[in-house]
């Protein structure tokens, strides 16, 4: 037993949310490595940590300069003004949570409180401030984070989720001060009423916003930026296509830590995807570090954020050398004999009739069968008497490793259709040709291709691009996949590794 043990109460703290999440002071630390420690050893260094929740980022800073600048100004009192007074500045993201940041950083809910471990304060606030902002409506959207007003048009009573620093088009003008470090932990999306609204829940029931905190920051023009973020933006996704454009052509993105489990970084947390932590460094160019972590197992390369030929970082160290294999047999990518959303035209709530009845064709729709006339179909009518592959649009595997990754695929019968539940593969001119395609999805080698774009539940035709068409004559096995690419015994097992088998 460990007497009289007081523990950091910052890893105590239940997070506000999923897209809210407290960062524990050790994984800040982790984050404070990737930075030059020169920086804590010069007492002109500033830091702006705009998304304060806790105050930990600026606790932990605080408590580096303290160190560093001890033989600059051996006074501690002297020290401790300057760098509070200084060196140090946040912008809260709620009221609560700018009281919060000034307890924990200042060790007083107000800056010139008595208890205060600086002195030189004249204001509750300090340098760690809080203002409500409200959202700017322009067509029912708050034109800076795209919140619903029908949502967030809330009273003065509640919180608006209108965050300081990424709704103005002036940021500098917050402390109007250069900044050398800018750093934290954004949140990560906003609900836009898909609780409540059929077709919201639809899109997703959510907007991200820890793109603007990146941008925004980036107009500041600091010398370092470090923020960490869902990994989501890798593969673009519901707003983030031009951010992820943004991201993986710029190289000041020195550093990339990426856990493909969030509840390994956060623990208890469970983000879809992943998360990720960065160092986008102004003054250097060139490859990035990546770092990935997963399962206490860790692999780390140098390379560039964006492979040749591709529109999206390839997530994992291990398989660059295997999609360079892939690549250079130059064959079409399986997404081409895949459809689209809503192949034939009915909603997922579509059933049909439960009997069938004269010139009636089967639908597949969510987990039933109907039937319904052929004239109710609306598009790709051509593929009704054709042999086709069904599998579902989604597919929510959680993280555990090793993966599934999406469903099992099964075989669409002539005079069949199916909802928007599923997406058609082919069509294809025999039976045998579509059980032979089917044989190929099982293969552990299509769904690790088909990981390396799917970072969420959704499985629509474009997480299949990494995926090589085959000559569909014949039926296809791992062991066969494997020798057509000449992978490696390591390549091999790293495949294993990630992909479960089917059976």
């Amino acid at each position: 037993m460990i007497e009289n043990y007081n523990p950091d109460v910052l890893t105590c703290l239940a997070n506000l949310s999923n897209d809210e999440v407290f960062t524990p002071p050790e994984l800040v630390n982790d984050i404070l490595d990737l930075l030059s420690q020169e920086l804590f050893e010069n007492k002109e260094t500033t830091f702006l940590d705009p998304v304060c929740k806790s105050g930990v980022f600026l606790r932990e800073i605080a408590k580096r300069l303290m160190k560093g600048l001890e033989k600059e100004i051996p006074d501690k009192q002297k020290r401790i003004n300057h760098i509070f007074k200084n060196q140090l500045f946040g912008i809260a993201i709620t009221e609560l949570t700018s009281l919060l940041s000034r307890r924990s950083v200042y060790c007083s809910k107000t800056a010139n409180g008595k208890y205060s471990v600086c002195e030189d304060f004249d204001d509750v606030q300090g340098n760690i401030i809080y203002k409500r902002i409200n959202h700017k409506w322009k067509n029912g959207k708050c034109k800076f984070c795209g919140a619903s007003k029908k949502t967030y048009n809330r009273s003065k009573e509640l919180e608006t989720h209108a965050y300081q620093f990424i709704h103005t088009e002036k940021p500098k003008e917050i402390f109007k001060m250069k900044f050398d470090v800018i750093i934290g932990n954004p949140p990560y999306q906003l609900s836009d009423g898909g609780d409540s609204n059929k077709e919201a829940r639809t899109r997703g029931g959510a907007i991200p916003l820890y793109h603007n905190f990146v941008r925004q920051a980036k107009k500041l023009n600091p010398r370092f930026l470090v923020m960490i973020i869902p990994s989501r933006w890798f593969a673009g996704g519901r707003g983030l296509d031009d951010f992820r454009y943004e991201m993986l052509n710029d190289n000041r993105i020195r550093k990339l830590v990426d856990y493909p489990i969030s509840s390994e970084c956060f623990p208890g947390v469970e983000i879809k995807g992943g998360v990720c932590y960065f160092l986008w460094n102004r003054d250097n160019i060139g490859n990035c570090e990546i770092l990935t972590i997963r399962s206490d197992k860790k692999s780390t390369m140098i390379r560039p954020l964006l492979e040749t030929g591709n529109d999206i970082f390839i997530r994992y160290n291990e398989s660059i050398s295997i999609i360079r294999k892939i690549v250079t047999k130059r064959e079409l990518p399986f997404n081409k004999q895949i459809s689209t959303q809503k192949p034939f035209g009915f909603r997922t709530f579509f059933k049909g009739y439960p009997k069938a009845f004269k010139d009636s064709i089967k639908i597949y729709s969510n987990k039933s069968v109907g039937f319904i006339n052929k004239k109710e179909v609306k598009q790709n009518k051509q593929w009704i008497n054709k042999h086709k592959v069904y599998i579902t649009m989604a597919y929510g595997a959680g993280e555990d490793f090793p993966h599934q990754i999406i469903n099992k695929p099964f075989y669409g019968e002539p005079n069949s259709c199916c909802t928007e539940t599923y997406l058609v593969i082919g069509p294809y001119s025999s039976e045998e040709e579509a059980r032979n395609v089917i044989s190929y999805i099982k293969t552990r080698f299509f769904r690790f291709l088909v990981l390396l774009k799917k970072n969420t539940q959704h499985a629509a035709k474009g997480v299949y691009q990494f995926v090589p068409i085959q000559d569909f004559s014949e039926s296809w096995t791992d062991e066969e996949l494997y020798k057509k690419y000449g992978l490696t015994t390591e390549e091999i097992e790293f495949i294993e590794s990630m992909i479960r088998s089917m059976e």
